[in-house]
């Protein structure tokens, strides 16, 4: 595959396909370029989590990238990153070792994959059903502000941003900062008090991000749960699991489907509940990932 002969599309922010957490953030591009298929919003696709850290990674740094990447591929997550080298490249190669989605964000045109060193990887993420994007068109040249206006979009694509070893001078602690301001969740890997590489990553964690230690802390804080670790049916889920439900928005949709005693769609449980579309599409895609309720022709059920 040849990535200068495919075809660039490009989603407007007023299009069905422009994702819906980015068009939350306070300045959404107003068209974005995408090499390759765009994942899906939940409930048809997955939740998508930012991964980043420095370009100078350790080797353990880029471990711990890769098999948290890998883990949120497994449960259907899509990973997003920004195909720098370091901890970027070692997220995308987890996502595409866990077979999953991964979503790479470009500060240039489309018709540059920077770093170079990185082509090959990005026709892998292609190939793997995921995308290459950017919001600048062909021809933009690769600008050093570019990348501090890139991350914005790594941020806001995602529910929450990850951080993986983070100089006190890094973009990542840009990402990290643009994450907060957008509302979503920002957790820290800690490492060495004295190591350069997690000063600014503790700084984060100084300033309220929170410290995680693994993949089971991350889902812990999202409300999620790892759907291969229990199985449930209707009877469980109503009898004995409800109390399982944290968040007050899963369990307000929970609740509206149980009552309903049927399968309600989309715009029926919006209506009922009286939730944003985009607070109510997050919350039926996390009940789903977590097997509470389930997808059918005729809407979301037991």
């Amino acid at each position: 595959m040849q990535l200068n002969t495919l075809k660039i599309t490009t989603i407007l922010k007023e299009s069905r396909q422009y994702p819906s957490l980015l068009k939350e953030i306070p300045n959404p591009p107003s068209k974005i370029f995408v090499l390759g298929k765009f994942p899906a919003d939940p409930p048809v696709g997955g939740l998508k989590i930012a991964i980043v850290g420095t370009r100078k990674a350790t080797l353990e740094g880029r471990l711990i990238a890769k098999k948290i990447a890998q883990r949120l591929a497994e449960l259907k997550i899509v990973v997003v990153s920004g195909l720098a080298m370091g901890i970027d490249t070692a997220a995308h190669e987890g996502a595409l070792a866990g077979n999953g989605e991964t979503i790479a964000v470009l500060a240039c045109g489309l018709n540059t994959i920077y770093p170079r060193q990185n082509e090959n990887l990005a026709k892998k993420i292609i190939e793997s059903g995921g995308a290459i994007v950017s919001e600048y068109p062909t021809g933009t040249p690769i600008l050093p502000h570019q990348f501090l206006e890139r991350n914005r979009i790594v941020s806001g694509l995602s529910v929450a941003t990850i951080v993986i070893e983070a100089p006190i001078d890094s973009g990542a602690l840009v990402t990290a900062r643009l994450a907060a301001e957008q509302g979503r969740e920002v957790f820290i890997f800690p490492g060495p008090i004295n190591h350069p590489n997690y000063r600014g990553s503790h700084k984060l964690i100084r300033d309220g991000a929170r410290l995680v230690a693994s993949i089971e802390d991350i889902l812990e804080d999202l409300g999620l749960e790892n759907p291969k670790s229990k199985i449930r049916n209707t009877k469980q889920i109503i009898n004995s699991e409800i109390q399982n439900i944290k968040d007050e928005n899963q369990l307000l949709v929970f609740k509206t489907i149980q009552e309903a005693g049927k399968s309600l769609n989309i715009d029926k449980i919006i209506e009922l509940t009286k939730l944003e579309p985009q607070i109510a599409n997050q919350a039926i895609a996390i009940l789903i990932i977590n097997s509470f309720i389930k997808e059918t022709e005729h809407g979301y059920s037991f």
